[in-house]
C-alpha cells in the first residue's frame, strides 16, 4: 500500500509539472490573491489563519487568502509543481517530498506536537499499540500526516502493517467508531476525541507523539518563491504568526471569528479550540527545531517510507522567515 500511495502521488506531481510551472498568484490593483492548500474541511483548528484574514493581517501586507480545503498530498503537489506558493502540510511529508526532488521547504512550525492519535471506545480494550494486533482500523486515507503516524506507531512499536486490518474511511471517523464499522480510527487529537468526549463517549487515546517525534504541521513554500518573491512569503508568515498570538491570547473572541469561516458552527466545538491550543505554544511562536527533522527522516526510514538519507536535509527548512518577523 505504502508504495501504491508513493506512486499516485508521484503521478500527480508529474501532471501538474507537465501542465504548468507557473504560481497561482492573482494580483489586483490592491491585493495579491494567493490559494492555500489546507488538507482538511473548515474547521476551528485553522482559528489562527481566520483570525489573520478577519483582523486584516494578511490584507496589510497586501494578501488576499482564497481557501482550498483539498487533501494535504494536492498541497504538497501544488506547492512543488509552483502551481501555488504556499500551502499547509505535516514536516514529514517534507522529508518525503524532498527524497523525490521537489524543491518544498517548510518556514513556519504551526503545530510543535504531532497531533494525529489512534482512538477507540474504552470497551474495546485498546490501551497499547500491542492491543492494536488484529484489530479494524480506519483511516481518512493511505498518505498524508494521519498515515504515516499510524504506521510510524506501529513501526515504533514492533507492528507490522499486516498486523492490523486497516480500512480507508475517509472523514467519517466518528461515524465509523460510534457504528462499530471500525474499532479504532486514526484522527488528529484536537478533533474527533474532543468531539467524543463531548458526546460523554467513553475513549482511550494513544497519542503518536508519546512514541515517536517528528516534525508536524506547517506552512511549506517553494524554492522558486523564495528565491523570487521573498517578500510574499514573509509577509505571509508575519500575518499567520500575528493570528497565531492573537488566537493563544484570546481564544474565545478566535472561536467567535471561527464561526464567519465555519458554516454551521456553534459553541459545541470550542474544546476543538482548546485542545489545539497545547499543540501550537512555543517560546518562539512558529520555529522548527533541526534535532526534530533528523528524528523524523529517522523515523520514515525505519517505516521504509525513505528507502536512503535526504540529501541536504537542511535544506528541507528554515527559520528565516520567522526570525525577521520577530518585533
Amino acid at each position: 500500500m505504502k508504495r501504491l500511495s508513493r506512486l499516485l502521488f508521484l503521478i500527480a506531481v508529474g501532471l501538474l509539472m507537465a501542465c504548468s510551472s507557473q504560481n497561482e498568484v492573482t494580483e489586483t490593483a490592491a491585493l495579491t490573491r494567493i490559494r492555500l492548500p489546507m488538507g482538511y474541511i473548515p474547521d476551528p483548528q485553522y482559528a489562527p489563519i481566520y483570525v489573520a484574514v478577519d483582523k486584516g493581517y494578511y490584507a496589510a501586507e497586501g494578501l488576499e487568502i482564497e481557501f482550498d480545503y483539498s487533501f494535504e498530498t494536492d498541497g504538497m503537489a501544488l506547492v512543488g509543481a509552483n502551481q501555488v506558493p504556499l500551502a499547509i502540510v505535516s514536516g514529514e511529508q517534507v522529508v518525503l517530498a524532498r527524497a523525490q526532488k521537489l524543491p518544498v521547504v517548510y518556514v513556519l512550525e504551526w503545530f510543535q506536537r504531532y497531533p494525529v492519535a489512534i482512538v477507540s471506545k474504552a470497551d474495546a480494550g485498546i490501551v497499547s499499540p500491542a492491543d492494536l494486533r488484529g484489530r479494524t482500523v480506519g483511516l481518512p486515507g493511505f498518505f498524508g500526516a494521519s498515515y504515516v503516524g499510524y504506521v510510524g506507531l506501529l513501526a515504533a512499536n514492533g507492528l507490522a502493517q499486516t498486523d492490523v486490518n486497516a480500512n480507508d474511511i475517509g472523514f467519517t471517523q466518528i461515524e465509523s467508531l460510534l457504528t462499530g464499522q471500525s474499532e479504532a480510527v486514526v484522527v488528529y487529537v484536537n478533533n474527533e476525541p474532543v468531539q467524543l468526549a463531548a458526546r460523554g463517549e467513553a475513549i482511550n487515546v494513544m497519542n503518536v507523539a508519546d512514541y515517536i517525534d517528528m516534525v508536524a504541521n506547517g506552512i511549506i513554500t517553494n524554492e522558486t518563491t523564495i528565491a523570487n518573491n521573498p517578500q510574499l512569503v514573509q509577509g505571509f508568515v508575519r500575518a499567520t504568526l500575528r493570528g497565531l498570538a492573537d488566537t493563544l491570547a484570546d481564544p474565545q473572541a478566535a472561536y467567535t471569528i471561527c464561526k464567519k469561516f465555519v458554516e454551521g458552527l456553534d459553541d459545541s466545538r470550542m474544546n476543538v479550540l482548546e485542545a489545539s491550543l497545547l499543540l501550537w505554544q512555543a517560546e518562539t511562536l512558529g520555529e522548527t527545531d533541526p534535532a526534530s527533522w533528523k528524528q523524523t527522516e529517522e523515523i520514515l526510514l525505519q517505516m521504509g517510507l525513505l528507502d536512503a538519507p535526504v540529501a541536504n536535509l537542511d535544506a528541507a527548512y528554515t527559520n528565516e522567515f520567522i526570525l525577521n518577523a520577530q518585533p
